[in-house]
């Protein structure tokens, strides 16, 4: 990198617009939208969809609730000429979505474009130049002047050829490509001049997209660009607005919603961003940025996981797992402060919040068929919350706050050990092995209780490092009795500082799993828990659980 890049590079100059309104505006509806995942995202494959990939594709967007689809490049190929055919030939196309075909402005390819489109319903074809100076220059090596004829025979040339598809509804959309490097006076020239041919009206409006081709600045200037237009073009209100950003400032998204702001109808892109060099505009973004601010986006992401199926068997692309929305991992949280944030934000929402307001969830997973297990994975930076919260939801253990504390440093160094993620299956095997299954030295053989005078007396049969003991003791309930009993064994006195208790399932089989904290004489506390059908038998085993903790020295106190 150059120590002083200002001598190979400058920066793009911004728009002369002082008075400027967008920063101020909300945006409270959808745009119109338009998916190119058939004719820009496949133009970017390394390889190209087939006719089937590209059919199965084009439906997929039909049931997103797409009403104007890009399809192709018909003059380019026939592959892109035969998908359109098959469209229209096998009626695959709803009567209410517009079928879109990009064309450039030369009447070889104006005439194979038409003919693709014969027996459409409805059809946008839309033609396009390129008008920066750097395209002008270097690649056409044209005036002003002649950009602007070659849009205008392009026009004309579209224009004459409009009787060929009787019965179609037609629609005409023109870019300026390369928009965003153009001076922002000669782009409203050039749309002008294409506007004087096809003569759009009120009622019959034409399309002008003005692309972001090639991001060259930052997405506060593309905004001025478009509210530019939008306040000096020529007859406004005979023109529906596009926006096409790309990507490679990595603000396509933010370069879109400004650009809406700004005065723009419509939007182009793709899915997930798939597109030239670093990518089209992801749709799904923005529609789902509309979402979380309680504007309907008019399309239906309810099931984006089998949205991602589709797209990434047919374009051969993956989804980053940190995408926004669409990711494997964004609706998970690693860092225990998140992860119990999180888990005491569901709780809340589950309780009758007006309101989601989920800390770090900026919508409900649901909404996108994503899954509440899905939110909280645990691996060696996670925390209690996130342990307690897998535990809870995968298994109905709901642990006692004082009890997080103390497993959760059990489970994080075992993890760290592992040095992976782990699943909620091998948390719960861990919580087993620590609590629930502490059978030495202390194991139950036998409880009996019996009642008399509001007092209880206990019998319990135990195995003391494999060797029997008997013990009986009185309390006002079966756990006190237990402590009581113990007594006898010369152990230090202890006590019951902290007991509850709930089922792990329904019927009359389910198992009932108990909690319990205890207090030694020395002050050392010790959580221990026990499973059985019967509540008072995992009381039991509790206690001996967090009596085995204790002498064992477990690695981490509460």
């Amino acid at each position: 990198m150059l120590k002083n890049p200002a001598t190979k590079y400058r920066p793009f100059p911004p728009v002369h617009l002082p008075d400027r309104q967008w920063p101020n505006r909300v945006l409270t509806r959808a745009p119109r939208w338009c998916s190119v995942d058939l004719r820009d995202g496949n133009q970017a494959l390394a390889v190209p969809m087939n006719v089937s990939q590209k059919l199965e594709l084009f439906q997929t967007l039909v049931k997103c609730g797409f009403k104007e689809i890009e399809v192709g490049f018909p003059s380019a190929s026939n592959t892109e000429f035969t998908f359109n055919r098959r469209l229209i030939e096998e009626n695959r196309a709803p009567d209410d979505v517009w079928l879109q075909v990009l064309v450039q402005a030369r009447e070889e390819l104006i005439e194979r474009t038409i003919q693709s489109l014969v027996g459409a319903r409805k059809a946008i074809i839309h033609l396009y130049n390129s008008t920066s100076p750097a395209q002008r220059r270097v690649v056409f090596r044209m005036s002003k002047e002649q950009i602007v004829q070659v849009a205008v025979r392009g026009a004309q040339m579209i224009k004459d050829r409009l009787p060929l598809l009787k019965g179609t509804e037609v629609m005409l959309q023109y870019s300026p490509e390369s928009f965003s490097a153009t001076e922002v006076e000669f782009a409203k020239e050039v749309s002008e001049a294409v506007m004087d041919v096809w003569q759009p009206t009120p009622e019959r409006k034409m399309i002008l997209n003005l692309p972001d081709t090639v991001e060259v600045a930052m997405p506060n200037v593309y905004a001025d660009q478009i509210e530019w237009m939008c306040r000096n073009i020529r007859n406004r209100d005979s023109l529906i607005i596009s926006l096409h950003t790309h990507n490679d400032r990595s603000t396509g998204v933010a370069a879109t919603e400004l650009g809406l702001l700004a005065g723009a109808d419509r939007v182009e892109g793709t899915l997930f961003g798939n597109g030239e060099r670093t990518g089209n505009l992801d749709i799904v973004t923005v529609a789902l940025n509309l979402y979380m601010h309680g504007i309907d986006p008019e399309l239906d992401f309810s099931n984006l996981n089998a949205i991602v199926e589709v797209y990434e068997r047919c374009t051969g692309m993956t989804v980053p797992p940190r995408h926004p929305y669409a990711g494997e991992l964004v609706f998970t949280a690693f860092s225990g402060s998140h992860q119990d944030a999180i888990k005491k934000g569901l709780a809340e929402w589950e309780q009758g919040r007006d309101y989601w307001d989920v800390p770090y969830l900026t919508i409900d997973p649901r909404d996108i068929n994503r899954e509440y297990r899905e939110v909280i994975r645990v691996n060696s930076q996670s925390g209690k919350g996130g342990v307690a919260y897998l535990l809870e939801n995968e298994f109905g253990i709901e642990l006692p706050k004082d009890m997080q504390r103390d497993f959760g440093p059990i489970a994080n160094d075992e993890v760290d050990r592992l040095g992976r993620e782990v699943s909620a299956a091998e948390l719960k095997a861990m919580f087993w092995r620590e609590y629930v299954e502490r059978t030495s030295p202390w194991k139950l053989d036998r409880f009996e209780t019996e009642s008399r005078n509001g007092m209880v007396r206990c019998r319990v049969k135990l195995l003391r490092n494999g060797q029997p003991l008997e013990i009986t003791g009185e309390g006002n309930g079966p756990l006190a009795a237990l402590v009581h009993a113990f007594a006898q064994t010369g152990l230090p006195r202890f006590e019951i500082v902290h007991y509850s208790e709930h089922a792990l399932g329904s019927g009359e089989q389910a198992a009932a799993i108990a909690y319990i904290q205890l207090k030694h004489a020395d002050g050392r506390l010790r959580w221990g828990s026990g499973v059985d059908t019967n509540i008072e038998l995992a009381s039991v085993k509790a206690v001996l659980s967090a009596l085995n903790r204790s002498e064992a020295a477990a690695p981490a106190a509460a």
